[in-house]
């Protein structure tokens, strides 16, 4: 089991929770997937997308749990990322940090 990260708005994990899976995001769709990071990306990643933003909460995922097809991409820097073809379950995520 590997874990994988994903940095999400409380408002779109709340509505995950309510949901069952988060979808992702307007970017995340126009890709055709979810964005993950690997725990060396994602102080990286919260830079480039999110900063300024508040409110936000790191999701720890199991990749193990996941449903949908989990594909090692490259993108930055011709580093490998996780790409989430599918939706992602909110039993996958096992823990959620502020």
């Amino acid at each position: 089991m590997t874990v994988i990260y994903r940095i999400v708005s409380a408002a779109d994990w709340q509505a995950a929770q309510a949901a069952g899976a988060f979808t992702g995001t307007g970017h995340d769709l126009r890709d055709g997937f979810i964005h993950f990071s690997t725990a060396s990306q994602a102080a990286e990643t919260a830079a480039k997308h999110y900063a300024g933003k508040t409110d936000l909460l790191l999701l720890y995922v199991r990749d193990s749990d996941l449903t949908s097809p989990l594909k090692w991409e490259k993108s930055r820097n011709d580093d490998l990322f996780p790409h989430l073809y599918g939706p992602l379950p909110v039993s996958a995520v096992s823990r959620v940090e502020a």
